[in-house]
C-alpha cells in the first residue's frame, strides 16, 4: 500500500468514526462530507489546477480547423486597403472584425491567407503582426513576439506601396515587436508603442481604425483589473480617443469594445449605453461581441437584456464548433448568463447555464450556486460532481452544507461549516484574482449566519452576515462576480424577520445601488417599506418591471 492510499485511509476510518459516532448525521450527509474530505486529504497531496475549468478565454472551434470567410457571421465593417485582390481585402477585413473580437487565432490567419493572396499586400503583413500582439486580455508571447516581428519587417520593406496614412502605421507599429522582447516587462515596448501611435493620430485623428488602434496602445498602460476613477487624466484622455470614434460611428465594433472595458468599472458605466445597443450587429456571428453589451448592462440594472446578450453568446460558441461562427471564451459567457439569470430572476435559464458550465469546464461550482440561488436544495443534494479544483470544492462543499441545513440536517451543516472555516484559515488558492479565502469567506460567514438563524441566535446571525458583507465589499471588481448572490440579501432579510425593518431598509437600498433593479433587493425593500406601514409606487413598479421575466414566486429575498 502506497503512503499516500496509507494516509487517505487513515482519514477516512477517522473521519467516519468521529462523524458517524459523535453527530448522527443521516447516511447521505455522512456520504456526502466523507468525500468532502477525501478530496482535501488527496488535494493536500495531489492537487494541480483544473486549467479547462479556470481559463475564460477557452474557444469552442475545432482547434485544427482551417480559416474560411464566413461573410454570414460578418458584420458590414470594412477597412479598405492598398490591394488589388478583393479576396486577400476580405480576408483582412474579417481579420479586423475578429481582432476587434478578440478571436486572435482566426484573426492571425485570416492575414496571413490576406499576405499569403497577396504577398505585396503591407498592409496585410501589418494586420498579422497587430493580431498577433498583446491585447486587454493577454500579453504577446515570445513566440507570437518573433512571427510578428518577421511580419511587421516585411510590412515596412512593401510599405512603398502603401498610402502615407498606411506607411505612418507600419512605421509606428514597428517599435512594438523589438528583437530583444521580454515577456515579463512589457510596459516600455508599450509605451514606445503608445506614444508612436499618439503621433499617428495626431496626423489622422478623423480616422476612426486610426484612433481605435491609439486606444488599444494607451488602454495596455493602463491596469487591467480593479475600478476606474473617470477624474484620472489618462482615462480620460482614452474616453476622449474613443468617444470621438463613437461621436462619428457608433457601430464601430473596436472603439464600442474598447469604451465598454473603459466605463464598465467607472462611476458611471451607463456611459457606454448607446454604443452596447449596437456592439452585437457589428461582428453577429462572434460570440464575445455578442456577450460584450452584458458588461455595460449588468452594472445598470438591465438584467434581462444581458441574458438575451449571453445567450446569443453562448449559441455563437455552439456554431463555432460546426465552424459557422467564432467562440471566445465560453465558459465566461456561460458564466454571465448564469450570474445575469440569477440576478433576473430566470431560475430555469441560470441552473442550465450553471449545468453546461459544469459539462463544459468540468467545473460543478455554479450549478450548485445557482440552485441555491433558487432554493432547489434536494437537487444540491443530489449532485455527485464535487470539482477537483481546491476553491471550486470548498464553493460546492458551501452549497452541500447550505442544502443540508435548508434539509433539516443540522449536524452535517455544521461540519461543513468547520470544512471551510479550515480552508480559509489556510489557503493562499485564487479565484480568477480574488484570494479564494475571501470569497469561500463570504460563504463561510453566510453557512455560519443561517445555522444561528436555525438555532434561534439572531445576533450571531446578524455579526456573522454583516461579516459576509464586509468580505464582500473588499474584493474587487469583477464582471462577473464570484458569486451569482449577494450577502446583502441575508443581512437584510434577518434584520427584516428580527423586527429591524429600517435597517433592513437601509441594506436593501445599499444592495441596488451595487446590482440595480434586482427583484430580490427591490422585494426586501418593498417589504421593509411595508412593515413600517409605508408605500412607494416607484419602488414597486420597478419591483414588477424588474421580475416581468422571473419564474418563480418571492417570498422573502433570499432561501
Amino acid at each position: 500500500m502506497s503512503s499516500l492510499t496509507h494516509y487517505a485511509n487513515l482519514a477516512h476510518v477517522s473521519v467516519s468514526q468521529r462523524l458517524a459516532g459523535q453527530h448522527g448525521l443521516s447516511f447521505r450527509s455522512f456520504l456526502v462530507i466523507l468525500a468532502m474530505f477525501a478530496g482535501v486529504t488527496m488535494n493536500a497531496w495531489s492537487a494541480k489546477p483544473d486549467q479547462k475549468a479556470h481559463n475564460k478565454h477557452l474557444s469552442m472551434a475545432h482547434p485544427d480547423a482551417s480559416i474560411q470567410l464566413l461573410p454570414a457571421a460578418l458584420g458590414s465593417y470594412r477597412w479598405p486597403i492598398s490591394t488589388d485582390n478583393p479576396q486577400a481585402q476580405a480576408f483582412f477585413d474579417q481579420g479586423m472584425q475578429l481582432r476587434w473580437a478578440y478571436n486572435m487565432t482566426e484573426s492571425i490567419a485570416s492575414m496571413v491567407k490576406a499576405r499569403e493572396l497577396d504577398p505585396t499586400c503591407a498592409m496585410c503583413f501589418w494586420g498579422e503582426a497587430f493580431s498577433r500582439g498583446s491585447f486587454l486580455n493577454g500579453g504577446m508571447s515570445a513566440e507570437q513576439a518573433a512571427a510578428a516581428r518577421v511580419a511587421i519587417r516585411q510590412a515596412n520593406a512593401l510599405k512603398y506601396s502603401a498610402s502615407a496614412m498606411e506607411r505612418a502605421l507600419i512605421e509606428a507599429t514597428l517599435v512594438r515587436y523589438p528583437a530583444d522582447y521580454e515577456t515579463a516587462n512589457r510596459r516600455p515596448v508599450d509605451q514606445a508603442f503608445a506614444d508612436a501611435m499618439a503621433k499617428v493620430y495626431d496626423t489622422y485623428p478623423d480616422d476612426h481604425n486610426i484612433a481605435s488602434i491609439y486606444a488599444v496602445a494607451l488602454f495596455l498602460l493602463e491596469d487591467r483589473r480593479g475600478y476606474r476613477d473617470l477624474a484620472d487624466p489618462d482615462l480620460q484622455r482614452l474616453h476622449g480617443v474613443l468617444t470621438r470614434v463613437l461621436a462619428q460611428d457608433i457601430k464601430h465594433p473596436g472603439a464600442c469594445h474598447l469604451y465598454i472595458h473603459a466605463t464598465e468599472s467607472s462611476q458611471q458605466p451607463e456611459l457606454a449605453l448607446a454604443c452596447a445597443d449596437h456592439l452585437a450587429s457589428t461582428v453577429p456571428l462572434a460570440s464575445h461581441i455578442q456577450h460584450m453589451p452584458s458588461h455595460t448592462w449588468n452594472e445598470v440594472g438591465l438584467w434581462g437584456r444581458s441574458v438575451r446578450a449571453n445567450t446569443a453568446a453562448k449559441n455563437a460558441d455552439l456554431l463555432a464548433a460546426q465552424g459557422k461562427g467564432f467562440s471566445y471564451g465560453p465558459t465566461h459567457n456561460l458564466h454571465m448568463l448564469l450570474f445575469a439569470a440569477s440576478y433576473d430572476g430566470q431560475g430555469a435559464v441560470a441552473t442550465q447555464a450553471g449545468k453546461d458550465y459544469r459539462k463544459y469546464a468540468g467545473d460543478a461550482q455554479f450549478e450548485a450556486t445557482t440552485l441555491i440561488r433558487f432554493g432547489r436544495f434536494d437537487e444540491v443534494l443530489a449532485l455527485d460532481h464535487r470539482p477537483d479544483n481546491r476553491a471550486s470544492a470548498a464553493i460546492y462543499d458551501f452549497a452541500k452544507g447550505y442544502a443540508m441545513l435548508k434539509s433539516g440536517d443540522l449536524a452535517g451543516a455544521e461540519t461543513v461549516l468547520k470544512i471551510l472555516q479550515d480552508y480559509i484559515a489556510k489557503t493562499d488558492d485564487k479565484i480568477r484574482f480574488h484570494p479564494a479565502k475571501n470569497v469561500v469567506g463570504v460563504l463561510t460567514y453566510l453557512l455560519a449566519g443561517e445555522i444561528s438563524v436555525t438555532q434561534g441566535d439572531t445576533e450571531a446571525a446578524l455579526e456573522a452576515f454583516s461579516q459576509a458583507v464586509t468580505l464582500e465589499d473588499a474584493l474587487d471588481y469583477d464582471e462577473p462576480e464570484p458569486l451569482p448572490f449577494a450577502a446583502r440579501h441575508w443581512l437584510g432579510q434577518t434584520l427584516l424577520d428580527a423586527g429591524q425593518p429600517s435597517k433592513a431598509e437601509a441594506v436593501f437600498r445599499d444592495e441596488l445601488k451595487d446590482h440595480p433593479h434586482n427583484g430580490w433587493s427591490l422585494h426586501g425593500l418593498q417589504q421593509s417599506l411595508a412593515a413600517r406601514g409605508m408605500d412607494d409606487p416607484a419602488v414597486n413598479d420597478d419591483l414588477q418591471k424588474s421580475w416581468a421575466r422571473a419564474d418563480i414566486w418571492l417570498s422573502c429575498a433570499k432561501f
